[in-house]
């Protein structure tokens, strides 16, 4: 079949809720994808970064192929051999006591979500169901009900409610609004690091670290939503730790199985992860052995290979010669590792026509918020990879 025809069976069969460009992939190997008619392309959105490691990296493979032969799925009604071992070298990787092992990212903001109100309720003495956590806007923490309960977007809300109430939202990157925002009531503050959804927004500098003060300072837990930026994209393990941040929760996702498999979690400390009592929340796909012996090796893959430090040196060097490129049509390039965002100009256009000439080329990225062009390479890349990107790149962006 060619690309029109599977375009056509798709827009035909299926519902239109996303808009993708219109290349048919069926095969990829580490940084690179083929489309079903042969053409090669550099994929530099890395599914959202859920392919850090790349595309069918052989390690994580030979995991999949030996568990799935031998254990896939048991429920959490029984224990299997390799949550428990998924579960310690987590905890040994990221210095979290303890973790709780889901499925897709907007499973596991909302088990955090819940994890927050049950300690307000059984450890701050917060009223029964009258908890509030304070979120930011122009969040993207996923799109089931209570997800969007707090989006700013109206586009995500729009025809969705009634929304679940009990959140706040403030600006984002502005600590004196959390500040402001806090009050007996509160029990939480959830935020991105770096809001890749949102355009790549870095906030400014200490405020992470502000956040995580003010949250002690009130008795409030700082959950961190790092399923975009954890495990190594941003050039450290969480983009937290770029101002030594270590919040009460972080949520994870995307890069946690290398693409292969949905695997997320939500880490804290004991006392947090203890409240939660057998029956209150679960998943039958959640922890399961397959997930959880993939996920090990997508760890290992991460630290053993040097893909975090890997991405700090490539994302520094990327962002460089983007900052060279005449800047006729570029705003702004914001940066943090292998995570960047180009912010087009206004008089430039939108973003996606660019990337579809940036397909035409052979490059695969993404708009975000229309005139933000997201390139988010995997891990593994290469200087002279994105030495030949670079031609291209600055060939489109320049038109």
């Amino acid at each position: 079949m060619k690309t029109n025809e599977y375009i056509d069976l798709e827009d035909r069969f299926g519902a239109h809720n996303y808009k993708p460009l219109d290349v048919v992939l069926d095969h990829g190997e580490g940084c690179w994808v083929y489309d079903v008619d042969g053409k090669r392309y550099l994929d530099c959105l890395s599914a959202y970064s859920a392919l850090n490691q790349g595309h069918v990296h052989p390690k994580i493979l030979a995991t999949l192929l030996e568990q799935a032969q031998k254990l896939t799925l048991t429920s959490r009604a029984f224990r299997n051999d390799q949550l428990p071992l998924f579960y310690k070298e987590l905890s040994d990787l990221t210095g979290y006591e303890m973790s709780i092992a889901m499925n897709s990212g907007a499973e596991a903001v909302e088990t955090a979500l819940k994890l927050a109100r049950k300690w307000a309720y059984q450890v701050k003495g917060i009223e029964r169901h009258k908890a509030e956590i304070i979120v930011a806007d122009g969040n993207f923490h996923g799109r089931t009900i209570t997800i969007v309960s707090f989006s700013s977007e109206k586009f995500y809300r729009d025809d969705f409610g009634p929304f679940t109430p009990g959140f706040v939202i403030v600006k984002y990157g502005d600590a004196d609004a959390i500040e402001k925002a806090i009050n007996p009531n509160t029990a939480a503050v959830m935020l991105e690091p770096i809001q890749g959804e949102g355009g790549v927004i870095i906030p400014p500098e200490g405020y992470l670290k502000r956040v995580s003060e003010l949250c002690k300072k009130n008795n409030v837990l700082f959950i961190a939503d790092e399923i975009q930026t954890g495990l190594g994209r941003t050039g450290k393990l969480f983009a937290c730790d770029h101002e030594g941040v270590k919040p009460d929760m972080i949520i994870i996702g995307k890069a946690l199985s290398g693409g292969f498999y949905p695997v997320s979690a939500v880490l804290s400390s004991a006392a947090i992860m203890g409240l939660f009592r057998p029956g209150e929340h679960g998943s039958t796909f959640g922890g399961n052995p397959l997930g959880a012996a993939v996920a090990r090796t997508a760890l290992k893959v991460l630290t053993e290979e040097g893909l975090i430090e890997n991405a700090a040196r490539m994302g520094e060097y990327f962002s460089d010669q983007l900052a060279e490129m005449p800047q006729k049509n570029i705003q702004e390039i914001r940066a943090r590792g292998l995570l960047i965002g180009v912010q087009m100009k206004t008089s430039a256009g939108i973003a996606r026509p660019y990337c579809e000439a940036l397909q035409e080329k052979g490059i695969l990225a993404k708009e975000t918020h229309e005139s933000t062009i997201r390139f988010a390479p995997p891990l593994i890349i290469e200087k002279e990879t994105i030495d030949w990107a670079m031609t291209h790149i600055r060939e489109v962006l320049a038109k």
